[in-house]
């Protein structure tokens, strides 16, 4: 072959690779043996692993479809038949539920011998999304709905108080300024619960921000409040870059939440075992967040042990004033939310009796901040 020749081969298979990579459908290539020869970005998100140290390991390594669907990858690769599978259940070594796809397997002949093509098309990040849509539709009702509601109370708060104070300076009798009081310090009360309502009204101001830097700020006070009764356990991923986003709203965020869990976990009537919070950080490759796909979103996961949130709960977790505890404000989680929202992220939960997930997304790449 001349040089001219293999220059426009290897620059075509550069392109072929560029596109590959750059796919949002999951593209695995396996050999005839079943075993890993390529794997896009879109299918190391997928599966949860890393492609190029996955090179070479059987396919069972990576994923196994429920009941056994070997056979059927086997008999595609025998025969040269491609075939189309619809909701199939994968069990992923990196990941605890399974992932329900559709995925199609498409034998080839490549220069080392037969090769076999899948595309894989995940059916829980739809349903993700859509959930993602709902909740974010819901929350922006909500905090018009608290909005509107904070205007209405505030005002005739302020009528209440001056009037409180003008009757306390004519009052005859010292005794009774006890009662005029009494009403001031209601009334200003109210008007800091509905300001935390609302959150605050600056927008974030944006700065490269390290994400562990703002994980080691929120595990020092944690640390310091909770006097040895848990175990933080780090587990971060140090490749993450920084990324635009207001530090100190971060910190806020991340300890509403971990202090949640702290005391979630402090609720706890004759533990197994003891208490323990894990926060995880990794890196997610074309990932949506409601309508809009980032190109790299870093996801902050606050996991513990502890008995888990009502079901009842869990579809209503991030609305003001609703709380699991008999103490509770319910307002840590809502403006938690608020601040993701902000930075055109989003906070999930999953929770069940032992373990409770809590994901923060936060784009890697940021536009204007939203009011």
């Amino acid at each position: 072959m001349h040089l001219k020749e293999r220059m426009l081969t290897m620059a075509y298979d550069s392109l072929q690779r560029l596109l590959l990579d750059n796919l949002t459908t999951a593209v695995v290539l396996l050999n005839g043996e079943l075993r890993l020869e390529y794997m896009n970005p879109a299918a190391e998100m997928l599966l949860g692993v890393s492609g190029q140290r996955s090179l070479g390991q059987f396919v069972s390594e990576l994923f196994s479809e429920m009941p056994d669907g070997l056979a059927a990858l086997r008999q595609a690769v025998a025969s040269g038949h491609p075939f189309t599978k619809r909701e199939a259940q994968l069990l992923c070594n990196s990941l605890q539920p399974p992932l329900t796809v559709d995925y199609t397997a498409t034998p080839m002949t490549g220069l080392g011998g037969a090769l076999l093509l899948l595309e894989l098309h995940p059916r829980d990040r739809l349903l993700r999304i859509t959930k993602e849509e709902a909740q974010l539709s819901k929350q922006e009702t909500t905090r018009l709905l608290v909005r509107g509601l904070a205007h209405e109370i505030k005002n005739p708060l302020g009528g209440i108080r001056g009037a409180a104070q003008l009757l306390s300076r004519e009052l005859p009798d010292p005794a009774l300024k006890d009662y005029t009081n009494v009403i001031i310090e209601e009334a200003d009360r109210l008007r800091n619960l509905v300001d935390r309502m609302l959150g605050s009204n600056k927008l974030p101001q944006l700065a490269p921000v390290n994400i562990h830097e703002v994980l080691a700020r929120v595990c020092s006070l944690v640390e310091a409040e909770s006097q040895g009764r848990l175990s933080l356990v780090r587990d971060y991923d140090p490749s993450i870059p920084e990324l635009l986003a207001d530090s100190e709203q971060l910190i806020q965020a991340l300890l509403n939440i971990v202090r949640n869990a702290m005391q979630a976990i402090a609720a706890r009537k004759q533990p197994a075992e003891p208490g323990q919070i894990v926060l995880r950080t990794r890196a997610l490759r074309q990932f949506t967040i409601g309508h809009q796909r980032h190109r790299l979103v870093c996801r902050v996961e606050v996991i513990d042990n502890g008995p888990g949130i009502d079901p009842a709960l869990q579809d209503t977790l991030f609305y003001p004033m609703v709380s699991g505890r008999a103490d509770g404000t319910g307002l840590g989680l809502a403006i938690a939310q608020n601040i993701l929202n902000q930075h055109q992220g989003l906070i999930e939960c999953d929770s069940q009796p032992g373990r409770t997930v809590f994901s923060l997304f936060l784009p890697l790449e940021q536009g204007v901040p939203t009011p």
